[in-house]
This record gives structure tokens, C-alpha cells and sequence, in this order.
């Protein structure tokens, strides 16, 4: 009774994961054995299966390419090769390797501890399989030693259910090269050859910690291990190898097919075949500084575009009311307004300087409107229009630091924190936006110093402030208007509703970049929000209610900071689109190709126009992917260190920014920032001159 006990409780108790493995074969430098990743071999045709080797300390063996010395594992299968045994084929896999020098040699293998996978292709699936092969590897430390094994496995019949290696087999085929940017992280831009030496520019989706780059070709051509320069924002690196071998008669350096193995600490991305050539960049044309001069005038006249632009009309609302209220007011209240309203530009461009100032200062990747790739701060610009729109609702007031107000007006003080704030708010709606102008006066200001910085910003504040300061001089502009009345009551309603829209806006971006359902989840947060204003306004006005708003904000905050920890991955291009990738860049101008290069994000409203206007236009549509023209677009929405070299190759720190590559225009034409169809068809009719 008792063994049939622990029989049935045996059939009851959760499926085990079984070993699968051939005996150690070892002696005192290394041990051996075959593992299976399945305990059958099941219904497919093949069987996962893994060489794994246990060095001791000191010792090491090597990659499929060894370096200046040393032979990789040679695995002969013949035996396993016959219908009884089972095996069609089998293929050894190698981990991304890692360098070594001893007595002045580079070498490349492991250390410690390698489980090689092995693709085992069966002759009739269904069948076991009987691994049987003989192991050839060479071992080094302060010598090194050929060692032979013969290692045996048997795979039987039945399902393929996990084996107890399954996990480390998976573990090792995660650290095989991937060959793709979205595996790995990792893109090559571009390879340049001075004859004797090779230079591999790497950027990365992540900070580089330890890259290196292991070159093979058919020659057996050896190169030196790589001098690494990674860029101060740490998502960029330049590797440069020098030949140790002389080329063979007839062969440049630059027309050598190269195989490629990128690694960083945690990650390795492999090219089967690059041609040093294929992938220099076209040269780049990079606009010509302006002169501090020039570069204030452009920042003067594209602060004042900036009030024109997309980005910045809906804050509209705000300089509506604005401006009614004045009707039928007083001259002097009017230009304090007003002047006030500028200074809130003003303050907000100087603050604006003093971050980039400091983000220069650290090293760090520059540009402007980068803060909408953070969803922190949408969450805040949500968070600012659900409470400018519940003021246009009239659910609560704006007030100054009471510090400020007892200097000031008493009945007054209230309006001028407004006005503030909306000089303040129509700044920051504005940093997305890449207006005639700005885009050379902004490249002008963060290519130069702190104090060229400075300068180019404030004036850009007095350019955005032009129309208020105007509005200072002459406020019979304002004053003229009928006086505030009913019908400025209903206008503010109506315009509470478009920043609401505005704000709805915000979470889709938010969504693109976070998860839809955690933006969801926040604009629900601040529908509850604006909820619980209403209630304290109209139902229940104590300071309980107040406690709970403030208990709804904050908890609003920190269910949208919990969603930026599970980014999402830059959107893909609609399926018309190319994604942008340097290297495919960079081949197609080479063979002569047209290129059309868009780089645009979700928050940028520019960009949305540029595409829904001109883009979509019907002839810009048939002429971009009804004949030879390659469409590429690249995504800002979220940080992206490629984009960012991308446009900072260009002296352009902001988008719209829109390219377009050529027969006749090699190096690029750069097109404004509001596009039109017959700028766009008149650039690919430049570009394409050479080819008609």
C-alpha cells in the first residue's frame, strides 16, 4: 500500500524537467559532454543540441576565427552520420568571443566556461537520435595542449519537453550574434579606409561598455585589436584597426569583403559581408555657421514665426482670452499685461539656455525639443492643460506666491499669474516646433559657447514676445474690443475645450512612447481630477476636498511614472516607408540612387502638417513610391542616438528635418522646414538631374 502511495503521488506531482546529457569526459585542463535541449527528439526534423566545455583556471580555448594563434574545436560526425544513428547534419554555433593577449598575441576565444549550440538536423523525424562524435580542441594556458574526446549522446523517441539544460542552451543561443539593430542595439554607420587601416563608426540604442570588433575575410588578412573612442554621450564609438599583414597583390583595403562581429559587454551584432567601400558615407554638406550677426537676426525672425506655427496654436485659447478681457480696459492694466505675459517668454527661453548651457557642460546629446521624447514631461504638460482648462471653466483660480501679490494689485494680482504662466506655457508648447530660421539660429547657439547660447536664446524669447510687446506700445489693440461679458463666458468654455483636446493629444504621443493603456490609464487619472475640481467648486467646498485633489494629482503622477519604466520601441514606418538605416543609406547613394529622407516624431505638429499636406499630396505620393525613389523615414519620437547623429551631421538639432540624396546631389539637399509639394518635386528633380 505504501509503494502505491508514493506511486500515485508521484503521477500527481507536476511535470519535471529531465537531464539529458552525455557522461563528462574530462582530464586536469578540460571537461566535455553533449547536452539535448529536449528529452525526445519529438515530430520535428530537429534537435537542439550544445557542446559544453568546463575549463580550468588559467586555461582557455578559442573562436571559430582564433586570432594571431590557436585552431577552433573541429567536431567530426561521420560516425553519427548513418540511417541507424539518425543524423543528417549537424552545425556548431558560437557565442560572441572575447579578446586575449598573451606573449604579445591577440587571441580570441573563452575562458572559464562555453556551451557551443549545435544545430542537429535529424534524416527521418520521429526517430532518436544517437550523437556520436569525436571532439578535437585546443586548450592553452601557459602551453597549449591538443585534446581528443569521443562524446556520445542518445536522444530517444517521444515528446520534446524541456530538458533540465534547456535554460542554459537557451542562455548560450542568446549570446550568439544577431544580425539585426532591434536584437542587438547596435548599428554600424560607416567604414573608412586610410590604405593601411580601417575605421568602424558604431552608434547604439544603449551606452557601450567595452565594445570590440572582430574582422574575418578570405584572405586570412589579421588586424590589430581596435583603439576605441567612445563619444562623451556614450551611445557612440569610433574602433580603428591597422593591418598586420600586407595585402596581396591586386587587393585594396577598401574593396576587401570583411565578416563583422560587434560586441559590447552584453550584446553582439554580426555582418556576413561589408565592403569597406560600400559603406563610406557620401560626403556630407554641412550649412556654413552664420555670423553671430546673422545668427541673431535668424533668431529674432523665427521667434516671431514660432507664434505662427502648428506646435503653438493650440495655446491660442489662452492668448484669446487674453485679449478680450482687456475690452474696454484700461491702458495701463493692458501694457502690464502684456509686458507681463513677454516676460514669461522671456524667463522660459533663459531657462531653456541654462539647461542646454549645462547638458553641453556634461557632454550630453543636445537638441531641441528633445524634452517631448521624455514622458515625464508630457505628463506634466497634461497635467499643466487640464488645469488651464479647468481654469477657462472657471473651476479654480490662478494665483500668485502670496509674497508677490501683497506688492502688487490685490483685485489684479490673479490676472497677471495667468498672463505669466501663458507666456511660460506657449514657450514650452513651442519647443517641438522647428520654425523658418530657428532651425540655423538653434544650430548656431549649441554649436557655439555658453554665452553665444545665452544670446541666441534670449533673442529667440524677444522674437516669440514680439507680438505682446507690440500690443505694450499700442493697447487700443486690446482696449477697442467689446467689454467682458456673457459672451466672453460661453468663448472661454469653447476654448477650454480645444486645450483639452490638446492635452488628449499629449496621450496619444504619451502612448507611443510608453504603453497605450498606462496613457489611457493617466488621462483617466486627470478626467477624475478635473471631476474632483468641479465638485469642490459647485458641491462640496471644504479643504478636505481639496486634500483629496491634491491625493488625485499626485497619485495621477505616479501611475504615469510607473508606465516610463516599460518604454516601447521607436514606431516603425508605415508600411510605404523605409526605416531609416544608415548603412542602407549610405549604399544607396553609393550606386547611384535616390534617396528621400524624412526624419519627423508623434509630438511633432510641423511634421504632422508637412505629411498631411505636402506628403499625402497625390503627385508627391506617385513620384515617392510609383517609381525609382527610395522613401525612408526616421523616428524621433523616442531618443534614438542614430537619428541624433543623423541630424547633428547636418548642423540641425530639431525636425522637421527632410533630405533628399541623389545622382546630382551625392552630398544632399536640405529642404526647409515647411514643406510644400513643389519644393519637394522640385529637390528630386535636382537630385535625379545626373540620371535623366
Amino acid at each position: 500500500m505504501i509503494r502505491i502511495f508514493f506511486a500515485f503521488l508521484f503521477f500527481l506531482l507536476p511535470a519535471q524537467a529531465f537531464a539529458l546529457t552525455g557522461d563528462w569526459v574530462k582530464d586536469d585542463a578540460v571537461a566535455v559532454r553533449l547536452v539535448s535541449g529536449n528529452t525526445g527528439v519529438g515530430a520535428d526534423a530537429s534537435v537542439p543540441l550544445g557542446l559544453e566545455v568546463q575549463l580550468a583556471n588559467g586555461w582557455h580555448t578559442y573562436w571559430r576565427s582564433p586570432g594571431e594563434a590557436g585552431l577552433p574545436p573541429q567536431l567530426d560526425w561521420s560516425r553519427s552520420q548513418t540511417d541507424a544513428n539518425n543524423l543528417q547534419d549537424a552545425k556548431l554555433l558560437y557565442p560572441a568571443p572575447r579578446r586575449y593577449t598573451a606573449y604579445g598575441l591577440e587571441t580570441i576565444g573563452y575562458r572559464d566556461h562555453v556551451l557551443f549550440p549545435i544545430d542537429a538536423t535529424l534524416r527521418k523525424a520521429g526517430l532518436a537520435l544517437n550523437a556520436d562524435v569525436s571532439v578535437d580542441i585546443l586548450v592553452c594556458s601557459s602551453i597549449c595542449v591538443p585534446k581528443h574526446f569521443d562524446l556520445k549522446l542518445t536522444v530517444p523517441n517521444g515528446a520534446a519537453n524541456p530538458s533540465a539544460e534547456a535554460d542554459i542552451l537557451r542562455l548560450a543561443r542568446d549570446q550568439l550574434p544577431s544580425i539585426d539593430f532591434e536584437s542587438t542595439g547596435i548599428l554600424l554607420a560607416d567604414v573608412t579606409s586610410d590604405g593601411q587601416s580601417l575605421t568602424f563608426s558604431i552608434t547604439a540604442r544603449d551606452p557601450l561598455i567595452h565594445p570590440d570588433i572582430f574582422i574575418e575575410n578570405y584572405r586570412n588578412i589579421g588586424f590589430s585589436a581596435p583603439d576605441v573612442k567612445i563619444e562623451a554621450s556614450g551611445f557612440a564609438a569610433k574602433l580603428k584597426v591597422k593591418l598586420l599583414d600586407n595585402l596581396p597583390p591586386g587587393i585594396t583595403l577598401a574593396r576587401l569583403p570583411l565578416r563583422l562581429t560587434i560586441v559590447t559587454d552584453d550584446r553582439a551584432l554580426e555582418i556576413k559581408t561589408v565592403t569597406p567601400s560600400a559603406l563610406s558615407p557620401p560626403p556630407v554638406f554641412v550649412p556654413q555657421q552664420p555670423s553671430f550677426k546673422l545668427a541673431l537676426l535668424f533668431a529674432l525672425l523665427g521667434g516671431f514665426i514660432l507664434n505662427l506655427m502648428p506646435c503653438v496654436l493650440p495655446v491660442l485659447s489662452l492668448k484669446i482670452v487674453s485679449v478680450v478681457s482687456h475690452g474696454g480696459g484700461e491702458s495701463g492694466k493692458v501694457r502690464l499685461s502684456f509686458l507681463v505675459t513677454a516676460a514669461g517668454i522671456l524667463f522660459s527661453f533663459l531657462v531653456l539656455a541654462g539647461v542646454m548651457v549645462a547638458l553641453k557642460s556634461l557632454g550630453l546629446a543636445l537638441g531641441w525639443g528633445v524634452q517631448f521624447q521624455q514622458p515625464v514631461f508630457l505628463m506634466i504638460l497634461v497635467f499643466l492643460l487640464t488645469f488651464f482648462a479647468a481654469n477657462l471653466w472657471d473651476l479654480f483660480d490662478i494665483a500668485l506666491p502670496q509674497v508677490l501679490a501683497d506688492k502688487m494689485n490685490n483685485p489684479y494680482h490673479p490676472k497677471l499669474a495667468g498672463d505669466f504662466a501663458t507666456g511660460a506655457f506657449a514657450t514650452m508648447l513651442a519647443t517641438p516646433c522647428s520654425a523658418p530660421f530657428l532651425g540655423t539660429a538653434v544650430g548656431f547657439a549649441l554649436a557655439t559657447g555658453a554665452f553665444e547660447t545665452v544670446a541666441i536664446f534670449t533673442v529667440l524669447g524677444l522674437g516669440m514676445a514680439l507680438p505682446y510687446l507690440v500690443v505694450t506700445l499700442f493697447p487700443s489693440v486690446a482696449t477697442c474690443l467689446p467689454k467682458p461679458g456673457a459672451w466672453m463666458i460661453r468663448l472661454r468654455q469653447c476654448l477650454g475645450f480645444a486645450l483639452a483636446a490638446t492635452a488628449l493629444w499629449l496621450i496619444w504621443v504619451m502612448g507611443a512612447q510608453i504603453t497605450l493603456a498606462y496613457a489611457a490609464g493617466f488621462g483617466a487619472l486627470m478626467i477624475v481630477l478635473m471631476f474632483a475640481l468641479f465638485l469642490k467648486k459647485h458641491v462640496i467646498k471644504n479643504h478636505w476636498m481639496t486634500a483629496g485633489v491634491v491625493l488625485v494629482c499626485v497619485a495621477a503622477l505616479a501611475v504615469g511614472l510607473r508606465g516610463t519604466f516599460e518604454p516601447k520601441t521607436s514606431a516603425q514606418a508605415d508600411r510605404q516607408w523605409l526605416a531609416y538605416s544608415p548603412m542602407a543609406l549610405t549604399a544607396d547613394v553609393a550606386e547611384g540612387k535616390t534617396v528621400f529622407l524624412d526624419v519627423a516624431a508623434e509630438w511633432c505638429l510641423t511634421c504632422k502638417a508637412n505629411m498631411k499636406f505636402t506628403l499625402a499630396n497625390k503627385d508627391v505620393v506617385q513620384r515617392l513610391f510609383h517609381t525609382d525613389v527610395i522613401a525612408m523615414q526616421a523616428d524621433w519620437t523616442n531618443p534614438n542616438p542614430v537619428v541624433s547623429e543623423l541630424l547633428h551631421k547636418y548642423g540641425r538639432y530639431g525636425i522637421p528635418f527632410t533630405i533628399v540624396f541623389g545622382p546630382a546631389a551625392p552630398q544632399g539637399i536640405v529642404l526647409p522646414e515647411l514643406l510644400t509639394p513643389t519644393i519637394v518635386l522640385k529637390a528630386l528633380d535636382e537630385a535625379t538631374a545626373a540620371a535623366n
